[in-house]
């Protein structure tokens, strides 16, 4: 499976194959890369984020007897059965626990929705930090959305599905990887407000201006649940009450000098990754909206180093693959995603993506790291109906 598109077809398929019965529709939602802005979302500030080809695609039908039947591509072979009404955090474990947390949110919020009958395949790659669970989780929430005619605006799904992922997956994060799969379009990349959920479609034209952008999965898989993510969002919070704000989000880059100097060491560098992140987010978005995406580059360098040594959320192999793309001609790298592994992001001339691919890949065969999987971001559409 290649895309959405051509996804569909072989969901629905098997779908009717495994339930015995056609699906009323099938949906799609994609991962994301986060061009700049990491660690940004739950300080209510900026990020932008663009979506990818690969998606989660999900075939659904609606069931009136309150049962939630569940089917992976992906998994075991089994059909997991839950009873929508006795869903509670906790209750659920593995992949099954993103789509029933889903629907668990949405009743928790009060919405009349029961029962359905699902299968899904991805070609998000897991833990690579590509927000493959916030692909299943959006897809889930569109596909209920239609089944059950609930109508809720864009944001409110992407809310939908953090909520699911805080509070019945257990994972701290912030909305903007839900956001990105739910609202982002084709050819653009999303200029997040984290606090208003306001968004802008901010052209992203690489093919035109001769570039490429790659994702290069480092193969170290990633886990927000760990604790570690919880500990950074609590440090932050913590900083943003000692400093009088509601979020780090309102402390001008200008007022960081100061602020610093009224906190403990430890929370220290969280203040100064976040602000000055959210600056680069502004001036990204400025290059942007300029026709100059080449000037991203040192920006996505920046990012790097300010995760790498005032977060503290980097790992060797991702250090590696930045350096060494750099190195060999990329306009900028960093990594992507929450962090403690995952991907990075290289910004590159398009005539040099294979000579960078391969220096990445040389040098981590040197350093005797697994080779890192390739693959190209093209900014695309969230999620919709596909089916």
């Amino acid at each position: 499976m290649t895309g959405a598109a051509a996804g569909a077809a072989a969901v629905r398929r098997e779908f009717t194959r495994i339930h015995g019965r056609a699906p009323d529709g099938v949906w799609a939602a994609p991962g994301r890369v986060n061009l700049i802005g990491e660690h940004t979302d739950y300080n209510d500030g900026f990020a932008l984020p663009m979506a990818l080809p690969q998606t989660t695609v999900l075939a659904a039908r609606r069931r009136e007897d309150g049962l939630l039947r569940l089917h992976s591509a992906r998994g075991d072979g089994t059909v997991t059965e839950l009873a929508v009404a006795d869903l509670v955090p906790g209750a659920v474990a593995g992949w099954a626990r993103y789509p029933a947390g889903v629907v668990w949110a949405l009743r928790d919020r009060g919405l009349p929705v029961g029962g359905a009958d699902v299968h899904l395949d991805s070609t998000v790659p897991v833990g690579a930090g590509l927000s493959s669970s916030a692909a299943l989780e959006c897809a889930v929430a569109v596909a209920y959305d239609e089944l059950y005619g609930l109508r809720l605006p864009r944001p409110e799904l992407a809310r939908v599905a953090q909520y699911a992922e805080n509070a019945f997956a257990g994972v701290p994060c912030g909305v903007m990887d839900q956001m990105a799969s739910v609202c982002c379009a084709e050819g653009a990349a999303l200029h997040l407000d984290s606090r208003s959920l306001e968004v802008r479609h901010v052209p992203f034209d690489l093919t035109g201006h001769g570039l490429r952008l790659l994702v290069l999965d480092t193969g170290v898989a990633h886990d927000l649940a760990d604790g570690a993510y919880a500990a950074l969002r609590a440090g932050c919070e913590r900083a943003a009450v000692l400093l009088g704000l509601p979020a780090l989000r309102d402390l001008a880059e200008a007022e960081l000098p100061g602020a610093l100097a009224e906190l403990p060491d430890g929370l220290a560098p969280l203040v100064r990754h976040v602000v000055t992140e959210n600056a680069r987010v502004g001036r990204a978005v400025a290059a942007l909206t300029a026709g100059e995406p080449e000037a991203l580059g040192p920006l996505l360098t920046a990012g790097h180093a300010s995760l790498r040594d005032d977060y503290r959320v980097s790992c060797p192999e991702t250090d590696l693959a930045v350096a060494a793309a750099v190195a060999a001609g990329a306009l900028g790298a960093r990594m992507t995603g929450g962090g403690f592994g995952g991907s990075v992001i290289a910004l590159v001339p398009a005539a040099a993506a294979g000579s960078v691919a391969r220096a990445v890949a040389d040098a981590f065969a040197r350093a005797g790291f697994g080779a890192p999987a390739v693959l190209e971001a093209v900014p695309s559409a969230g999620a919709r109906r596909v089916g």
